[in-house]
């Protein structure tokens, strides 16, 4: 492996105990039953865990788009031509798609990063860090050569970093690549040992026809390809993407720097998987969004140990789960914030909770 991976790796840390023990005590006194607030009460501990801090502010948040071709659609596999990654690529610095109108409402930033986008633009916005215009056809040769794939996760890293640097207190995962629901149904297939049935949908929409096709090219690819399942960075650049490659490096870069990071759908998910297997604790950083209609989405996040928080059936990818989340994470750092304490602003007296508290319990 890279050296520069190795350190990323070695430089995530476990969750802050004291702060999650510190936070579990404050959620215990704060003034309703407990539990009675579901996920809001495990994301403030999480955060607490992550930041240090029991009382927690999430003001600037950021979705980082991952763009970039995949040559598997020369066999078919998608119904929207390529030039449409270039095009929402764009659009997303416009604010005119769906992940960056909801992005423009909430007031969060957008950052497109190009990793490789294979059709030309004009587009200042954009951040440039093309490594190949789009990955190879993985039927008939590996995607990309090891070295591309760890370059491309130490450029996920590295804007994982930047949003730190930048001030922000959240960031969200998102890519835009026309065939990316191919190559992440591929990767997850070889990491978690499923079949191509089990974990392939439709994608951006498929016909009956079309949707048999593109798992027999999968199952076709895997085979020619031979990923090893227990090398990541193996089956990224055998069977992936750029944009998984990316925000995979994305996860641990978030990770390294101590910053909360929100997965947002089927490919967004397959990326975190691919982080958590090379670092495990680094799937303690995450926070999940939408359940995404992608088949593969649940096997993915029951692999990382996380339930996704909306089910809206979306499917649309761009990181559109990611601003929703947002509002969700701030809905946590609320309650911790802001709701009295028995025993001090609250005139209730709590005893009758006791029985209650014995058999409560937190998820981090």
């Amino acid at each position: 492996m890279n050296k520069d991976i190795q350190t990323l790796i070695a430089s995530i840390k476990p969750l802050d105990a004291a702060a999650v023990k510190a936070a579990k005590e404050r959620q215990a006194k704060l003034a309703k039953p407990p539990g009675s607030l579901g996920l809001l009460e495990d994301m403030s501990v999480q955060l607490a865990g992550i930041t240090g801090r029991v009382r927690n502010r999430i003001e600037h948040c950021r979705v980082v788009v991952c763009a970039a071709d995949n040559g598997i659609i020369e066999e078919g596999v998608s119904s929207a031509p390529r030039s449409v990654t270039m095009a929402q690529a764009v659009n997303m610095t416009r604010r005119i798609t769906g992940m960056s109108a909801l992005a423009k409402y909430f007031g969060d930033d957008v950052v497109v990063a190009d990793l490789g986008i294979a059709d030309p633009y004009d587009c200042p916005q954009i951040l440039q860090y093309k490594l190949m215009p789009g990955t190879r056809n993985f039927l008939k040769e590996d995607a990309m050569d090891r070295e591309t794939a760890e370059k491309a996760i130490l450029i996920g890293a590295e804007l994982a970093k930047a949003a730190k640097a930048d001030g922000c207190d959240v960031i969200g995962l998102g890519e835009m690549g026309i065939g990316n629901t191919s190559s992440s149904s591929a990767v997850l297939s070889v990491l978690t040992g499923l079949s191509i049935e089990a974990v392939t949908g439709r994608g951006g929409g498929l016909t009956d026809a079309a949707f048999l096709h593109k798992k027999e090219v999968l199952e076709q690819a895997i085979a020619a390809r031979r990923p090893d399942k227990d090398d990541v960075i193996d089956v990224i650049a055998k069977v992936g993407g750029l944009d998984i490659a990316a925000m995979c490096g994305a996860y641990l870069g978030a990770a390294a720097c101590r910053l909360p990071v929100v997965i947002d759908g089927f490919i967004s998910v397959v990326a975190a998987l691919c982080a958590a297997r090379l670092c495990p604790a680094a799937a303690k950083y995450m926070f999940p969004s939408h359940q995404s209609f992608e088949p593969g989405y649940l096997r993915a996040i029951d692999e990382l140990g996380l339930k996704p928080y909306l089910m809206l059936g979306m499917r649309l990818g761009e990181g559109s789960g990611c601003p929703l989340a947002f509002q969700i994470l701030k809905a946590s750092c609320a309650v911790m914030n802001g709701m009295a304490l028995f025993g001090e602003e609250s005139v209730i007296d709590d005893d009758y909770l006791d029985e209650i508290r014995k058999g409560d319990s937190f998820s981090v």
